[in-house]
């Protein structure tokens, strides 16, 4: 009984090894996907890759929170018009110690992380995104961390 248990697996694994691949979701005809990238974006641009740290409030209790709607709302009225070719959200924990706190504030975090080439507009629509943020929350800051980066498609 194991030997037929066995020859039935290895039957199923090779099967599935004959399977195509999946069709990609980026291309109508991924056999003509090359190495030489995405032409509207040329490799010898100088790029950035900038993070944008948002406080969405205390890790404790609900006061100051912001809900998961309003931060959508922020990204859809505020970041995707300015970068609508794409960025990265990643949830993070925060701690910060405003001058003369004895204790550091536990707070949940938005990071926002845009790949976007190095130009004065682009300095601008990330200037716009972080005084949005200080309007609409109150907050004093965003903390913003650029650098440059090797950026390949």
């Amino acid at each position: 009984m194991p030997r037929r248990l066995l020859l039935a697996t290895l039957f199923l694994a090779v099967a599935g090894c004959a399977s195509p691949p999946p069709a990609s979701i980026h291309t109508k005809d991924p056999a003509s996907s090359t190495l030489q990238g995405d032409a509207t974006r040329p490799a010898q641009a100088q790029w950035l890759r900038t993070e944008l740290y948002f406080s969405v409030g205390p890790l404790e209790g609900k006061e100051g929170v912001i809900s998961p709607t309003r931060w959508r709302t922020f990204l859809d009225q505020e970041v995707t018009p300015r970068f609508p070719d794409g960025f990265s959200v990643l949830d993070a924990y925060g701690q910060w110690r405003d001058h003369g706190a004895k204790e550091p504030e536990r707070l949940g975090t938005k990071v926002i992380v845009i790949l976007h080439e190095n130009t004065p507009q682009r300095g601008k629509d990330i200037e716009a995104i972080r005084l949005a943020w200080k309007r609409i929350t109150g907050d004093l800051s965003v903390l913003r961390l650029s650098q440059p980066a090797e950026v390949s498609f």
